[in-house]
């Protein structure tokens, strides 16, 4: 068997712990380091593509769209949400932790085809909490894959994200009709009360970590309600 080589680490703020980037042959790897295990691998990555599919799926002829997501990782839900909008629309990636950045720079880049390398991408290195409390409706779509879900497992300054206050600043920065959609590694039933009590109208879906098969994870589709 091909052994895991380590490519690098970097440390996660407010004491989240240490990734571990590794390589295997073509696949790649970036876990916490310890016994918590895998978060992301190159070879599993439907439900990230799915995200930005539906949350970007009312984009795909809107001029000038503006779509921001929350988590570069392997950066395939950043590729997918390109795929999705036109030619002159902006995707906006937000990304806590440098050295993720430098790895999609690299040769792990190649798996979700160079996507930092479109002229339409943007990168903000830091807290996507910061794009998301402006109180300015300037996204027509925010796709949030920045933890596990409505529980933080890396990031304790997550959990803003998930809280009543934060999705109502989220629904503050979309643009009327906008769609704010939530990766989670499972369902969580009181996450979509609050949700609908932020003022969304809510859809969960299910999503396989790989097409028609794997672990199932749940995709929160939360849009902004017009009266």
């Amino acid at each position: 068997m091909v052994p895991w080589v380590k490519l690098g680490r970097a440390q996660i703020p407010n004491k989240g712990g240490e990734l571990l980037f590794s390589r295997r042959g073509e696949e790649f790897s970036i876990r916490l380091s310890g016994v918590r295990g895998e978060l992301m691998n190159s070879r599993v990555y439907n439900s990230e593509k799915e995200l930005s599919q539906l949350g970007c799926a009312h984009l795909t002829s809107t001029p000038n769209a503006h779509v921001l997501v929350g988590g570069l990782g392997m950066g395939y839900t950043l590729a997918a949400a390109l795929n999705e909008v036109t030619p002159c629309s902006q995707v906006t990636v937000a990304e806590l932790i440098p050295e993720v950045v430098e790895w999609n720079k690299g040769p792990l880049g190649n798996c979700a085809k160079n996507p930092l390398q479109d002229p339409r991408t943007t990168v903000k290195i830091g807290d996507v909490k910061h794009l998301l409390n402006t109180r300015t409706p300037t996204y027509d779509a925010i796709l949030l894959d920045v933890d596990n879900g409505p529980e933080g497992l890396t990031h304790s300054d997550n959990n803003w994200i998930y809280s009543l206050d934060g999705l109502q600043d989220i629904y503050e920065v979309l643009k009327p009709n906008g769609m704010l959609a939530i990766w989670s590694a499972g369902p969580d039933y009181l996450f979509s009360v609050r949700l609908k009590t932020a003022g969304y109208k809510v859809n969960t879906c299910i999503a396989r970590a790989r097409k028609g098969k794997g672990s199932k994870h749940t995709i929160f589709l939360a849009k902004k309600a017009i009266n």
